[in-house]
């Protein structure tokens, strides 16, 4: 347990029996009364912002949170299975945590997992990945205004808008935050 007063920004809370992180922290001092913090918290399950106030000497639950870069192996149902690179344990943790970058993922990609005592509560995507092309719609001659695009599937079957050069068998980089077309790979 710690006070108020030692919560800093990234901090990660157990509050009202949720766990949530620190966004936002205000030391307010009224001229009439005792000081106090207003802090926000986004729930780290379901991104809701939460607002409180908490008095200076109030206590409150830090949790320990283990961040550590990990193996995706394979897909287990509505689980993905992960390696620890150090111990080789194998985790099995639930898609949802990986949010919409989960479609992204390709065996043997590093990603990043954070557990709060054995019970995994985030986990992230490398912010880009390099996919095969494995099919391309032909470019039509004579298309080529600017921006013109087309749509292509990749390796782990995901379609994309690309543009008109990419074909069959070129490797593209993705932005896993956004769904987008970066750049062809070489």
């Amino acid at each position: 347990m710690a006070k108020a007063s030692e919560v800093k920004v990234g901090n990660i809370l157990r509050f009202n029996g949720e766990l949530v992180t620190v966004t936002e922290v205000l030391h307010r001092t009224p001229g009439k009364g005792g000081a106090f913090y207003l802090d926000k918290f986004r729930n780290i399950k379901t991104g809701k912002i939460v607002e409180a106030r908490l008095g200076t000497d109030e206590q409150v639950e830090i949790c320990r949170v283990e961040t550590n870069d990990y193996q995706y192996l394979y897909e287990e149902g509505e689980n993905m299975v992960i390696m620890d690179n150090v111990t080789y344990d194998q985790f099995s943790i639930p898609k949802s945590l990986f949010g919409p970058a989960v479609k992204f993922l390709k065996e043997g990609m590093s990603v990043i997992v954070s557990f709060e005592s054995e019970e995994p509560i985030m986990a992230q995507a490398p912010n880009f990945v390099e996919l095969e092309i494995t099919y391309a719609e032909p470019a039509v001659k004579g298309d080529t205004s600017s921006g013109a695009l087309k749509t292509a599937t990749t390796e782990n079957g995901v379609e994309l808008k690309v543009p008109l050069f990419v074909n069959q068998g070129d490797k593209i980089k993705v932005d896993t935050r956004t769904g987008e077309y970066v750049e062809r790979v070489k």
